[in-house]
């Protein structure tokens, strides 16, 4: 795969997840948005198919990471740095691209976020903090406790991917893609409770920056002192499953 190649596929792929997932959350968040209230289920389901559909389409260009936490961990096993920073460059101008796609696709809810001074919609309780539907928010604020969970969701997330490449067939039958979507879904429905499950920095760093600077009313903080935990939780998750995947395997 040429460099060319690979930035421009995780550029679409990670895109694509990107759209997927923070629309998946907006849905679910933003009022006057049909899905609203619709739950974790729906969440965690919306990012296993932004996975679907952006690993498939980046694929035939650059295989499909889409998170640089799996570009480290295939780094780590197999010794292979060369292209690393290719991928990386491509995921997170992919994530930014996606957040921004995502924010377009919801632009009039966004602008909706506002509270009515006449009191009239009842079901206007007040501007709904945004920064949810870009980046991932600890249900409970530990850093330490959190930046385990991002590690061990991680792990749980790069050692399968690493070994699903052992099982004949999954690559040649095109259901590798598919196996490792339900194996987010699986993630997010395990261990996403405390943290959001980030385990991906691309995916939180890139939409944290578009939120920064998007022109959303009432958008709320960024939350930058927090944002350190997913992205160095799933480099370090990721690195400890390369590491642990080419020790046992």
């Amino acid at each position: 795969m040429s460099n060319g190649d690979i930035f421009v596929g995780e550029i679409i792929g990670t895109a694509i997840l990107i759209l997927f997932g923070a629309g998946v959350c907006a849905a679910v968040t933003l009022r006057h948005s049909k899905a609203r209230a619709s739950g974790w289920v729906v969440i965690a389901f919306g990012w296993g198919f932004g996975v679907l559909a952006g690993a498939y389409t980046a694929a035939p260009l650059s295989g499909g990471h889409l998170n640089p936490a799996v570009t480290l961990g295939i780094a780590v096993d197999t010794g292979e740095w060369g292209k690393v920073w290719v991928y990386l460059l491509g995921q997170f101008a992919g994530a930014m691209l996606g957040a921004v796609l995502c924010y377009l696709t919801y632009f009039a809810q966004f602008q909706a976020n506002v509270r009515r001074a006449d009191g009239i919609d009842a079901t206007d309780d007040g501007p709904v903090p945004t920064l949810g539907v870009f980046s991932t928010i600890p249900e409970i604020r530990n850093p330490a406790a959190n930046l385990v969970t991002e590690i061990i969701a991680t792990v749980g997330l790069v050692l399968p991917v690493l070994a699903f490449g052992l099982t004949e067939g999954l690559g040649e039958s095109g259901t590798l893609v598919l196996i490792v979507s339900l194996l987010v879904v699986g993630i997010g429905l395990s261990l996403g409770g405390p943290t959001g499950y980030a385990i991906n920095p691309a995916r939180d760093l890139g939409p944290r920056i578009v939120h920064t600077f998007l022109p959303i009313p009432n958008k709320g903080t960024s939350d930058w002192g927090y944002a350190w935990i997913p992205v160095a939780g799933p480099l370090i998750g990721g690195a400890l499953a390369g590491l642990v995947y080419n020790l046992a395997f």
